[in-house]
């Protein structure tokens, strides 16, 4: 129910944010090469003034970009069967069963991601994303119209914008290339966050409890613990990981009395708890926590340390999932404009769309499918 209220809240806000932009903005809604325009619940700004830049990146290393961007070909195909094949199965194993599993996941930060760091992942995201589109464009020696930012109801995004006739002219290989550069600029911005987390900042960090990032409304420890405690013992045991923490509940009863020892501001804090009820099992011990693992630097310096190491594995897991994505084979992503441009290159006019609208009707089967239990989840 609360969860409800929230969502709700946060709906007036943006319907209400909107609302005052239509007002303010409401003369911008004329498409301009330049400028502002305002249109329903989307705003886009565009400019010129990146155009020369992105022209002299994608000029001067033209043979990098075409190496780079052939590589993304082989690699959005891979991509595209693979991300085809998983939302497949996973809609099957939903449809056969009660508990299903949710293949996509909403990307809305301060509600399914963290507000601040999945705001830099999603920065690096769109601007990886289009560069990579623009500097391929200009090594194809197609011209660019404008570059800006869009918004999407809450979606931020940002977009290069070649221009759409000379790009449907040129060769199915150029094409190709500036529409898979997207994605692979997106999966190597993943790759080199994953290196920079493993190799640079994991040794430097270390398990220092379990944070409690949310609380079960029927369970005991509602009564005692608070969002953000850190839990560091139960019954004299230290705990340091989650899994230490699942190893000690899943050993004891409903109706056992733990001691629960944690940190609340810095102060540490003891709570004698009864369990209740697992709702999956009556017999075990229920405390009613949603568990995070809580980290610390090794080398002193969290407040440098730690939002880095989150920041970069926001930025890893939101590149490599929206990269991912973006290669699922429908009209507009990209992975839909290479199949269609392949398929029209290939085969006659009307099977090659008849295919592509089967891809569509499909997609669109699978990603419901897949979505649902997400939705259904963050609606509680």
């Amino acid at each position: 129910m609360r969860r409800m209220v929230n969502l709700i809240t946060v709906l007036a806000v943006i319907v209400g944010f909107w609302g005052i932009l239509y007002l303010i903005g409401g003369a911008y809604r004329e498409e301009k090469e330049e400028g502002l325009q305002i249109d329903f619940f989307v705003a886009l700004w565009r400019t010129k003034r990146f155009v020369d830049f992105i022209d002299r990146v994608g000029t001067r290393f033209r043979t990098f970009w075409k190496g780079y961007s052939t590589l993304a070909i082989g690699l959005g195909f891979v991509g595209m069967a693979y991300v085809f094949y998983t939302l497949f199965s996973l809609a099957l194993q939903n449809l056969r069963t009660k508990v299903a599993t949710p293949g996509v996941q909403l990307v809305i930060p301060g509600v399914t991601i963290p507000l601040w760091y999945g705001l830099i992942g999603l920065i690096v995201v769109m601007f990886v994303h289009e560069l990579s589109h623009g500097f391929v464009a200009r090594a194809e020696n197609l011209p660019l119209k404008s570059v800006g930012l869009v918004l999407f109801f809450v979606i931020p995004g940002a977009f290069v914008e070649p221009d759409e006739e000379a790009l449907n002219k040129a060769p199915l290989l150029s094409r190709l290339r500036v529409y898979a550069a997207g994605s692979m600029g997106n999966i190597v911005t993943a790759i080199v966050a994953l290196l920079l987390l493993s190799f640079v900042l994991t040794p430097i960090i270390q398990p220092a409890g379990v944070e409690v990032s949310n609380l079960a409304e029927s369970g005991p420890a509602r009564d005692y613990l608070q969002k953000g405690d850190i839990i560091i013992g139960i019954n004299g045991h230290e705990i340091k990981t989650v899994e230490e923490f699942f190893d000690i509940m899943n050993k004891t009863i409903a109706g056992q009395i733990i001691e629960v020892e944690l940190l609340r501001n810095g102060n540490k804090l003891k709570f004698t708890i009864p369990l209740g009820s697992h709702p999956d099992n009556p017999e075990k011990g229920y405390l009613g926590v949603y568990p995070a693992q809580h980290i610390i630097s090794k080398v002193g310096f969290d407040n440098i340390v730690l939002p880095v190491s989150f920041s970069l594995y926001w930025i890893y897991m939101l590149n490599l999932g929206i990269g991912l994505m973006n290669l699922f084979p429908i009209v507009p992503l990209d992975g839909g404009k290479m199949l269609d441009d392949s398929l029209k290159a290939f085969l006659p006019s009307r099977v090659a769309k008849s295919i592509t609208y089967l891809f569509i009707g499909i997609g669109i089967f699978l990603l419901a499918v897949n979505l649902f239990p997400a939705l259904k989840g963050l609606l509680g």
